[in-house]
C-alpha cells in the first residue's frame, strides 16, 4: 500500500511515487488531496481524506495545514504487510493497522513548520487576522509531525541533507535512497550551445527564482522559465504593470519531457539557485549534457561536481550567481561525464535500492536497515 502527502501537480516527489507505484504495481494510494486534472498520468485507484471535499482544496491546499494531522489520523489504511508512505508532509500519521510495516520516503520533513524562514514566508501567505495565531499553529503542527514520525518503523531519506533533517527534527536515522530521475541511454553530444539559460519546476520563494532573474539581468543573459508557481505569477504581475521589465525573460509555463529535454540539450546552463532537499531537475539537465550552476548547499552538493557537472557559489545573491555564470562560460564541460555521472541516479537504481530496503524491513519485523541505497 502507498501514501502520499497530496496530488495535485506532476512534481518531484509525485515522480517518486510513480516509480513505487512501479515496485508496488497493485498497490492503491492513500493522500488528502488529489487533482486529477491537474495532476494527469495514469495511476492506481486513489482514495483521499475528508479534505478532498473542502471548497477549494485542490487550489488553496496550503491553507489547509492546521487541519492536515486531524485529517490524515482520519484515514484508517486496511491491514496489510507493507506499508510505504511517500511524504514530504503528514501523511505518515495516516492510521496503519498494527500488524503493518510502516516505511517513510521522507522528501523532507514539513519545512513550512520546521523550517523557520519557509515557515515565515508561510506566514505571509495568510489573511491578516490570522498571522498572529501562525506561531501557535506551528508549534500545535510540530508535535502532531514528530509524534507521527515515532510511529515509522524505516526513514528512508532522498539525500544526506534531507538525513540530517530528520535526524535534527525527529530525532531518526535513516537510509538514504536518492530520488530516481529518467537518464537517456546515451550522451547527447551537442555541436554547440545557444546563450540562453534555463530555470525549470514550481517556482516558490525558497527556490529564488528572483535571483536567476536578477544575475541574468545583470550580465544581459536570456532566462527561459519553464513551469508555473507563486513567483512566476509575481513575475507576470509586475511585468503587466510595466510591460518592459525583464524583457530578457521567456515565460512557457509547463512543458511536456520532450519539450524540457530538448531545452537542456540547447541551454548554456541550467540555474538552481535555491536550497533544495534533492533537485531532481539540476541531475535531469546533467543527463543531457547542460552545466549547473547551484548554490552550494542542499541536496546540490550531492548531485554537482564542481567542473565536471557544473558550478556552485557560496553567496545567495544575483551577484554570486552572475560570477558563478561567469565561470561556467570559461569551462568546457564532457557531455559523456555528465551523462556517466547522472546515470548514478536511475530509476533503476532507485527500484534496486527501495526493493532491498523493504525486504530487509521485512525480514526485521520492522527492525532498522543497514545498508545504504
Amino acid at each position: 500500500m502507498l501514501t502520499h502527502h497530496w496530488l495535485v501537480r506532476p512534481r518531484g516527489g509525485e515522480r517518486v511515487l510513480a516509480a513505487l507505484c512501479e515496485l508496488l504495481p497493485r498497490a492503491p494510494i492513500y493522500t488528502l488531496v488529489h487533482d486529477a486534472a491537474a495532476l494527469g498520468g495514469e495511476w492506481p485507484v486513489i482514495h483521499t481524506s475528508w479534505l478532498q471535499r473542502f471548497p477549494g482544496a485542490r487550489r488553496h491546499y496550503p491553507k489547509l495545514l492546521p487541519l492536515m494531522n486531524w485529517a490524515a489520523r482520519r484515514v484508517r489504511l486496511p491491514p496489510v504487510d507493507l506499508v510505504v508512505c511517500s511524504d514530504a508532509a503528514i501523511a505518515k500519521a495516516m492510521r496503519t493497522d498494527p500488524r503493518s510495516t510502516l516505511i517513510c520516503y521522507c522528501h523532507s520533513p514539513m519545512r513550512y513548520a520546521w523550517d523557520p524562514p519557509i515557515s515565515i514566508e508561510y506566514a505571509r501567505t495568510l489573511p491578516l487576522p490570522l498571522r498572529p495565531l501562525w506561531p501557535l499553529v506551528t508549534r500545535a503542527v510540530r508535535r502532531a509531525d514528530f509524534a507521527a514520525a515515532r510511529r515509522v518503523d524505516q526513514f528512508v531519506a532522498n539525500s544526506r541533507h534531507v538525513a540530517e533533517r530528520i535526524r535534527r527534527w525527529y530525532g531518526r536515522e535513516s537510509v538514504v535512497v536518492h530520488p530516481p530521475v529518467d537518464v537517456p541511454e546515451e550522451p547527447f553530444i551537442s555541436p554547440g550551445r545557444d546563450s540562453f539559460y534555463l530555470c525549470v519546476g514550481y517556482h516558490v520563494p525558497y527556490k529564488r527564482l528572483d535571483l536567476a532573474i536578477a544575475a541574468c539581468q545583470k550580465l544581459g543573459r536570456r532566462l527561459v522559465i519553464i513551469g508555473d508557481g507563486p513567483d512566476v505569477r509575481r513575475f507576470e504581475a509586475r511585468r503587466a504593470r510595466d510591460p518592459q521589465a525583464a524583457l530578457n525573460v521567456t515565460l512557457l509555463g509547463w512543458q511536456s519531457p520532450e519539450s524540457i529535454g530538448d531545452y537542456y540539450r540547447r541551454a548554456a546552463g541550467l540555474l538552481f539557485p535555491g536550497e533544495e532537499d534533492f533537485g531532481i531537475v539540476p541531475v535531469e539537465a546533467m543527463a543531457h549534457g547542460c552545466p549547473v550552476i547551484a548554490f552550494g548547499v542542499g541536496g546540490a552538493t550531492e548531485t554537482v561536481v564542481p567542473g565536471v557537472t557544473g558550478v556552485l557559489f557560496q553567496e545567495p545573491s544575483a551577484t554570486g550567481l552572475a560570477d558563478a555564470m561567469l565561470s561556467a562560460e570559461r569551462m568546457r564541460f564532457d557531455p559523456v561525464a555528465m551523462h556517466a555521472h547522472a546515470g548514478r541516479f536511475s530509476k533503476a537504481r532507485f527500484l534496486a535500492a527501495m526493493g532491498r530496503v523493504c525486504r530487509e524491513v521485512l525480514e526485521r519485523g520492522g527492525g532498522g536497515v543497514r545498508v545504504s541505497g
